[in-house]
Formats: C-alpha cells, sequence, structure tokens
C-alpha cells in the first residue's frame, strides 16, 4: 500500500465551490432535542492520533466539511448535514430536490440554508435517487403537508424496496445500524470519527412520501420544471431500484451512490440484500459510454464532485474495475476449492486500484465484501461438514471455556494472544468467556480491550464503529433509547398488501400455529377487498374486487378506508367502521403479533 498523503485534490474538491455554512451546525427537533451535529466533529482539523487510522483520519476531515456548495451553474449541494447529500437543481421557476436526507429536520435546515443564500424558491419536483432511507426520508422536509403536488421521480420498483428494507427487517438493520454508524459513541478521538460514506446519521424525524413518476427504462426523458434529465437505470447495484442520471443543458451527471469516494459495500454490515459486483461493475461502465461526452462534472448524493470529464472518467473506471476485479476473482478462487473466509484472507486489491483514496474501503471493505460476493453464488454453507450443524452460539462458548479449564484459564489465554499482538483470536477466545458467563465482569472487560484497539487500528469506519460500540456496550449495555419504528409517515406510504406483509412477519408462528381465521377488509376508497387467511402459523392475503366472484365467508368482514384502517391498527379504535362477524377474530390477530426488540443484545447473549 502507497497511499500520498501529499496529494490534496480531494480537499480542494470537497472545498470547492463553497457558499455558506450553518453556524452554530446544530440541527435540532420540535422538541429542542439535537438531530445533527456537525461542530462535534471539529476536532477533527487537528492531526490524526494515535487512536486513529490515519487514512480513516483523513476520511473523516473530508467528510466533516459542511454547508453549501456550488457543484455547477443552477446545481448546489447540502453536504456534511447528514450522511447523505442533498442536491437543489434551479429550474424555471423554483427548484428540483434530490435525496432530501434523512430526516425532516435536517431536509428543512439544508433547504434553508440554500434559500438564505439563493431566495426563496419553491420545491417544484423531487429525485429519490434509490431505495435507502438517507435518500428520501427527510422529504417532508422539502415538501411539508398541505404543500402543492409536485412531481416525485423514482426509479420502478422503489417503494417495494424502501418499504422491504426500512419496514419488514427495519428492527434488525436498525439495531445493527446502532454499531456500523457508532450513533451511541462520543464523537472523539477515541469514538467516532465518522461513517467513511459521510461524517453521521441524523437522529430525526423520517417521512416517506410515494412516488408520482416510475423510471421504467435506461435513456428514458423527463422534464422537470424546465429542468431537463435523462435517466439510466441501475438495478442490483448499491441498491435494488437504483438510476444515474444526466442534466445535459448543465453539462452534469448525477451517479447516484454508485460512485463515490471510497468502496463500497457488496453488503452492509447492518444487513441489507446481496449487491451484485458484476452489475454494478457494468452499469458503471454503460453510464461511461452513455454521458462521458455530455458532462463536465459528476457528483453523487455522498461525498464531493469531481470536476474535468477525464478525472470523473477516471473515478468512474477504477471503481468499474475494483468491483469487477472483486467479484471475478472470488469466483476464480471458489472454483478453485476456496471458502469465502480463506478468499477474503488471501485477495487483495492491484496497487493500481488499492492505491487510489477513492478505492479505500472506508465503508466496504475488501474482506467483507469479498465474503458477499461468495454469498451471493454459494450461500452461508462453506461445504464442510462440521460447519452444517455446528452449535449456536452460548453452547458453542461452555464447551470452549470447559475445554480450556474454565473460565479464569480462557480469559488469561485471550489475553496472552491480545498481548502477543493476535487481537482476532483474542476477540474469539474472550467472546467465548462473555458468551459462556456473561455476568462476568472480568471477561467482559478483556473483550472490551480488545475491541477498542481493533477498532483504533481500523481503516474502515464501519468497522472501527463496530468494534467501538462492542466496547462501549460490554461495560454499559444496550441502549435504553428506544426507536421510533413506527413512524405514521412511514405506514401512509405503505401499500395495504405491504401493511399486511409487515403484519405477517409480526405473527408468532408457535404461538399462531393452531389458531385459524379469515378476514376480510372491504376497502371502500380503492374499490376491492383483500380476504387475509391466518392458517398453520401464517398470515397470506390474496385481493378481489367487488364484482368478482365472492370470496367464501369470511369470519369477520370490516368496511372501511385505507385511513381508517391504519388508525385501526394503531389501536385509535372503530370509530366509523362497519364490522360484520365476530369482533374478537380482529383482538385474536394483533394478540398474535409480536413487538420487536430495538435494542436487542449483540455482544452478550
Amino acid at each position: 500500500m502507497s497511499l500520498d498523503y501529499t496529494d490534496r485534490t480531494d480537499f480542494d474538491d470537497a472545498e470547492r465551490g463553497f457558499v455558506a455554512a450553518l453556524s452554530p451546525a446544530i440541527i435540532t427537533g420540535a422538541s429542542g432535542a439535537v438531530v445533527f451535529d456537525a461542530d462535534a466533529f471539529g476536532f477533527l482539523q487537528e492531526q490524526a492520533p494515535p487512536t486513529a487510522n490515519p487514512s480513516l483520519w483523513r476520511q473523516g476531515q473530508l467528510c466533516a466539511k459542511h454547508g453549501l456548495f456550488e457543484v455547477t451553474s443552477g446545481i448546489y449541494q447540502i453536504r456534511g448535514m447528514d450522511i447523505s447529500n442533498m442536491t437543489i437543481v434551479e429550474g424555471d421557476s423554483g427548484i428540483v430536490v434530490i435525496d432530501p436526507l434523512i430526516s425532516i429536520e435536517t431536509a428543512a435546515a439544508g433547504l434553508a440554508l440554500y434559500r438564505e443564500h439563493r431566495g426563496d424558491r419553491p420545491v417544484t419536483g423531487v429525485i429519490y435517487t434509490h431505495s435507502h432511507g438517507d435518500h428520501f426520508g427527510g422529504a417532508r422536509g422539502v415538501l411539508p403537508h398541505g404543500h402543492t403536488p409536485v412531481p416525485i421521480l423514482a426509479p420502478v420498483g422503489f417503494l417495494e424496496h424502501a418499504v422491504s428494507e426500512n419496514v419488514y427487517a427495519g428492527g434488525a438493520m436498525t439495531r445493527r445500524g446502532q454499531y456500523m454508524y457508532g450513533a451511541s459513541l462520543p464523537k472523539s478521538p477515541t469514538g467516532s470519527i465518522g461513517c467513511g460514506l459521510g461524517i453521521a446519521t441524523s437522529s430525526g424525524t423520517i417521512s416517506l412520501i410515494p412516488p408520482t413518476v416510475d423510471i421504467t427504462r435506461t435513456g428514458q426523458e423527463e422534464v422537470i420544471d424546465g429542468v431537463r434529465i435523462v435517466f439510466q437505470l441501475t438495478p442490483g447495484t448499491e441498491a435494488p431500484a437504483e438510476m444515474n442520471f444526466l442534466f445535459p443543458d448543465r453539462r452534469a451527471l448525477c451517479m447516484a451512490e454508485n460512485a463515490t469516494h471510497n468502496l463500497h459495500n457488496v453488503l452492509t454490515l447492518r444487513g441489507a440484500l446481496v449487491r451484485d459486483s458484476r452489475i454494478w461493475a457494468r452499469y458503471l461502465d454503460e453510464a461511461i459510454a452513455m454521458f462521458s461526452d455530455n458532462a463536465d462534472v459528476a457528483f453523487a448524493s455522498h461525498h464531493w464532485p469531481t470536476w474535468g470529464r477525464e478525472n470523473y472518467v477516471a473515478l468512474l473506471a477504477a471503481q468499474r474495475d475494483m468491483y469487477a476485479y472483486l467479484n471475478d476473482q472470488t469466483l476464480r478462487l471458489a472454483n478453485q476449492g476456496y471458502t469465502g473466509a480463506e478468499i477474503a484472507e488471501e485477495l487483495e486489491l492491484p496497487p493500481a486500484l488499492a492505491d487510489l483514496w477513492a478505492n479505500r474501503g472506508y465503508y466496504g471493505s475488501v474482506s467483507h465484501n469479498i465474503k458477499a460476493v461468495y454469498q451471493r453464488y454459494m450461500g452461508w454453507y462453506d461445504g464442510n461438514p462440521a460447519h452444517l450443524w455446528e452449535h449456536p452460539p452460548v453452547e458453542m462458548a461452555q464447551r470452549y471455556v470447559a475445554d480450556y479449564g474454565g473460565l479464569d484459564a480462557i480469559v488469561a489465554k485471550g489475553r496472552s494472544y491480545a498481548h502477543a499482538g493476535d487481537l482476532r483470536f483474542a476477540a474469539t477466545l474472550l467472546n467465548h468467556a462473555v458468551f459462556a458467563e456473561p455476568g462476568s465482569s472480568t471477561a467482559k472487560e478483556a473483550l472490551a480491550e480488545v475491541y477498542e484497539r481493533l477498532g483504533y487500528g481500523a481503516e474502515n469506519a464501519t468497522w472501527r464503529n463496530f468494534y467501538l460500540t462492542g466496547a462501549h456496550e460490554l461495560r454499559g449495555g444496550p441502549p435504553s433509547s428506544m426507536f421510533d419504528m413506527t413512524n405514521p409517515e412511514m405506514a401512509t406510504a405503505l401499500t395495504v398488501e405491504m401493511i399486511i406483509d409487515s403484519l405477517a412477519v409480526r405473527i408468532d408462528g408457535p404461538k399462531a400455529a393452531d389458531q385459524g381465521m379469515v378476514m376480510d377488509w372491504k376497502l371502500t376508497d380503492e374499490n376491492r377487498v383483500v380476504r387475509l387467511t391466518l392458517s398453520n402459523g401464517a398470515l397470506t392475503h390474496r385481493t378481489a374486487t367487488p364484482a368478482a366472484p365472492h370470496l367464501g365467508a369470511a369470519d369477520l368482514t370490516i368496511t372501511l378506508t385505507k385511513p381508517q384502517l391504519l388508525e385501526m391498527l394503531v389501536g385509535h379504535g372503530l370509530t366509523g367502521i362497519d364490522i360484520d362477524g365476530d369482533p374478537h377474530v380482529l383482538s385474536t390477530l394483533i394478540g398474535l403479533l409480536d413487538a420487536p426488540n430495538p435494542n436487542f443484545p449483540i455482544v452478550t447473549p
């Protein structure tokens, strides 16, 4: 590895076009609680300390630059006021907003900063580049309730994938996301120094306004408020539904999150669908072919723009080659019989790729991306029969501890490995000690010290955050704060089918296994009937129109509108709703729903 710390190009680009910053750069919610604090990262202006990898510290310095920036004539970005960027394109009568951040509060603050310096222009359109929450959650911050309807563009499949990631598995992903983004860590040289992809995630109110215009094909052109846009669909890359697009009259190219200034994730540590690094590389190449003759600057939904055709084509080509290399070499070695863990231990990027700042593993890593490629093609199982039916963590740990001669012996052995510099095996042994006897403060502190050392040395921000959050929770336990996973704004955006699916994943299967019921929801505002059937512990549904052949008798029929349905499901009663049949069917169904645990333990059993 040969990184050129004298190269200041990224710093020049990250500061180029600066207009203004918030001062103080602290954004609060309606209750006065802080939802984002860019000033907390002021310590990054100093030189890298021993508690941080210098390469990651450099990335943190770049991501910490915040405020309003001009990209090119008529295009501005809000950067460093959430983990993602909000881009603003000036049209004939107003502005088109691209990716309104995670939270309503940060999006509103970013829009206010823009208007302070560019005038009070109305929002005349919104574009979601893809289906991750940091690119749509702040929508109500730019389109508050009562706003004149405007076109909202998104790639086809956006809503389904936004829901599957943020609702169906939202509880588990949110909890693991606390580790990935270091939400509970202090902002300091010994705590969070950023996320690699951005400086930090906001913690405000999340919203979702459904798209009104689907982008369904590459080459599709749309005009919003006089702004002409040419789209490239890129499904299966950084998100299942994603798109790049060109502003031909501004000679500016938006690369969404497909080409940022770091190696991205083929599979995020918080959990997600495994991405297709093969098709990711192919779409980057297609973007070069489609757009490079018609753009002078490329910008993305994270980090800073790249100016000059030669420069951004070099960035896209290097990342194309990087994702293709990870995919192809992983498969080459898998076909020779190596497992994902073995490949990840041996395979490195060629120096020509690895030595580029934009390819460093600040967010994704070569190690866990190789394992993700292996998982995509081969699954969790590596083919070794010994790994087919292993004991779960606690039972495995108890046997390790017994075989090592008890807790004190395994803790001592773990500390000896740590002292010798083998932190990885020290973590393995001490993790077994903690899972075998979670009440042992000695075992937890020994493991916390190892995690701390691993975190301080990590170039990858998400690895650092995982290690340091693990140490933090070993010493203090899981957080007591509750995360709101039931934002009514999100529920309003769901289709009725999505609402039922979100209930289905909460059914306590064993408890419901001998229950059976049939319920019809007659939706008067959608002119259809949705039948829910609970059998053998599974909740399924089908739809018919009122004019269709009768579905047969139901135990309960509820006639209502979708807004009334949402009110009913959150416990606001049955006022104005017609009930025909046994009302206990509904209460029985509700009683079979599990409540997600937003603070489940991770580093302890």
